[in-house]
């Protein structure tokens, strides 16, 4: 385990709203998968995403912060980000790193990770979105900011996020 408490919800708005970064978040029913997510469109605006944690063979971490409905190749994500064979990474490893649950993985989780362990490769349709919403370390709420705010905030932590197209089969934008 991190010898540091995991941050809560309500610290996570605080240090964004410290940092500038507009943001909106919203009570929910929890939810699990995309699928479950998927039914509170209608409540929830902007972009919404799946995130993945993972691990290389070699023992690098990696969140892939993607638009939820992006299939996501492991063995050319692998080749275009340039990681050993990828594979999820253990729910005691997300907790001791990240400090989230499963369910509630999320690159505002990127604030627990004071170690710099993991790389986060963000889509770059929600680097550029107007309004993207992730969970805000649990999974009973979301909270809305812009692509830019994100890139802001995941830089501000000093986890620079390889940024790339997953519209194109190959390369980096």
């Amino acid at each position: 385990m991190s010898p540091f408490p995991a941050k809560t919800p309500g610290e996570l708005i605080a240090a964004l709203d410290q940092m500038g970064i507009a943001n909106t978040t919203i009570e929910h029913d929890a939810v699990m998968t995309v699928e479950q997510s998927q039914a509170l469109r209608g409540v929830i605006p902007g972009l919404h995403s799946k995130n993945l944690f993972l691990k290389d063979k070699k023992g690098q971490l990696w969140l892939v912060v993607a638009e939820e409905d992006r299939p996501i190749d492991l063995k050319n994500l692998r080749k275009r980000i340039g990681a050993a064979n990828l594979s999820f990474g253990k729910a005691d490893l997300l907790r001791e790193v990240l400090g989230v649950e499963p369910g509630s993985v999320t690159p505002f989780a990127v604030i627990n990770d004071l170690s710099m362990r993991v790389r986060v490769v963000l889509d770059q349709a929600l680097a550029q979105g107007e309004r993207v919403n992730f969970h805000p370390l649990i999974n009973t709420q979301s909270t809305m900011v812009s692509g830019q705010g994100l890139v802001e905030f995941l830089r501000r932590l000093e986890h620079e996020p390889l940024i790339i197209d997953f519209d194109t089969e190959t390369g980096l934008p």
